[in-house]
């Protein structure tokens, strides 16, 4: 037996012999009471810090109206969300290679973070979870009511039991390695605009 078998099991040997005599409970998650200026405010500020953009959309119409005008030149727009359309539907693709050419990628947000500008999504969001990571572009819709002051209270409703893939998203790629120079789109998405656009459906994590 190497000395690296050895060493790992005289380590686990020894955590399963000094276990606590009783359980701890998890601690608690506080609750911190907001005050000042609005959800909506804060996650726009923050969104825009990391690179990304948002805009009211009082419609579905009004969305695919906006949607045309951001990006008038896209040939492949791939839509997980079935209120808005786009040229390839996300429930055809077989293979995640097959969204390689996607321009603007549209998913729905489960909720947003104030303090971060981030957004909540899962596997059920994205369809294919490549959708958010190959695109050119993401548009993200987001129910204004969906919106939670902090990490805290987002880590209450996020339920990772429910879902086999779940991540927070904070704008669109960037990256500062070479000469600390921010770039954004580097390594995934150019871009990622916020479309608040309130859902028929409640999110449930």
């Amino acid at each position: 037996m190497s000395t690296h078998s050895r060493s790992r099991r005289s380590i686990l040997f020894n955590v399963r012999l000094f276990q606590p005599d009783q359980k701890v409970e998890h601690p608690q998650i506080p609750v911190f009471q907001r005050t000042g200026s609005s959800l909506t405010s804060d996650f726009q500020q923050r969104l825009v810090e990391a690179g990304g953009t948002s805009c009211f959309v009082s419609s579905v119409e009004d969305a695919q109206s906006k949607l045309r005008g951001l990006h008038p030149d896209s040939k492949v727009i791939c839509s997980a969300d079935p209120e808005i359309t786009g040229t390839l539907s996300i429930h055809d693709v077989r293979d995640p290679h097959e969204l390689a050419d996607v321009d603007v990628g549209i998913f729905r947000a489960k909720f947003g973070v104030a303090e971060s500008g981030a957004v909540w999504i899962t596997q059920e969001d994205l369809v294919v979870n490549a959708l958010a990571f190959l695109s050119q572009h993401l548009v993200v819709l987001l129910d204004p009511e969906q919106l939670v002051s902090d990490m805290h209270e987002a880590y209450r409703r996020v339920q990772l039991n429910l879902t086999a893939f779940g991540c927070f998203m904070m704008g669109p790629s960037a990256t500062a390695d070479v000469e600390a120079t921010l770039i954004h789109g580097a390594q995934g998405a150019r871009s990622l605009i916020v479309f608040f656009l309130p859902s028929s459906n409640t999110p449930d994590q």
